[in-house]
């Protein structure tokens, strides 16, 4: 299992919420990668006020709505399905272009009901660039348009329901994300340094297909140029994976 035990003062800390079923709120994940600077974006989505569009893009019609202390987000109307011959809004999408080109993101999310395809659910940052793919057969980080697998975890199953809670670190051409009580995934590459000239930028989501999708507990930061003192021996101890090519790139 590749999970990165960190020592203190990167010890993870996790106090059970007083509501069963209900995100953990202070899953007390640390950066590795970056220092974080100023908070971009904050919310715990306790307050149901509509959605800034320069905050967030409901993407492909589908449709979301701050509701139970949650962002919730659920497919596109049955009419607009049928008007559509792609991009049909069958699996709830949205991207956060508030989120900074290079960022500590900390999160609550999980996936509930529908079905798993080839490509959802995800948590992607930048449309097509690091997105972690959840699969009944593991988690793994892919890039670049999904042509290239960096990283994966076979034992890290996704389960309808769960709530998974993680922090994402991007610096440069090198990104890495924590999950809680999993593992640690990380790589470096070009693409990571470039930004995003099309589709929905920032931190994104897409569901399964026909499910529900809840986001909670969602902090953005800016991070600092200098390093975290700590990477270069944190980055030893991550486990070595090969890339391995999914398909050639268009």
């Amino acid at each position: 299992m590749r999970v990165l035990k960190i020592p203190h003062p990167f010890r993870l800390i996790l106090v059970a919420s007083a509501v069963a079923g209900a995100p953990i709120l202070n899953a007390e994940l640390k950066p590795l990668l970056a220092i974080p600077d100023s908070i971009a974006f904050k919310s715990d989505f306790s307050d149901p006020v509509p959605l800034k569009r320069e905050t967030w893009q409901q993407r492909q019609h589908t449709r979301w709505k701050i509701e139970d202390s949650v962002l919730r987000g659920i497919p596109s109307t049955i009419e607009f399905q049928k008007s559509q011959s792609h991009h049909q809004g069958l699996e709830p999408r949205i991207s956060c272009p508030a989120t900074p080109s290079e960022f500590v993101a900390k999160f609550s999310i999980r996936f509930i009901g529908g079905s798993e395809t080839s490509i959802a659910p995800f948590v992607e940052f930048g449309h097509h660039i690091a997105r972690i793919k959840f699969s009944e057969s593991g988690v793994s980080l892919i890039v670049d348009g999904e042509s290239v697998k960096l990283d994966e975890d076979v034992t890290f199953t996704y389960h309808s329901g769960k709530w998974y809670h993680a922090l994402a670190e991007l610096k440069g051409d090198e990104f890495v994300i924590q999950f809680a009580n999993g593992p640690t995934l990380y790589a470096k590459h070009p693409r990571f340094a470039q930004p995003v000239t099309s589709g929905g930028a920032g931190f994104g989501v897409a569901d399964t297909r026909d499910g529900t999708v809840e986001i909670d507990n969602l902090t953005l930061w800016t991070i600092q140029e200098r390093p975290n003192e700590n990477w270069a021996s944190t980055r030893a101890r991550i486990p070595k994976f090969e890339p391995v090519i999914l398909k050639e790139k268009k």
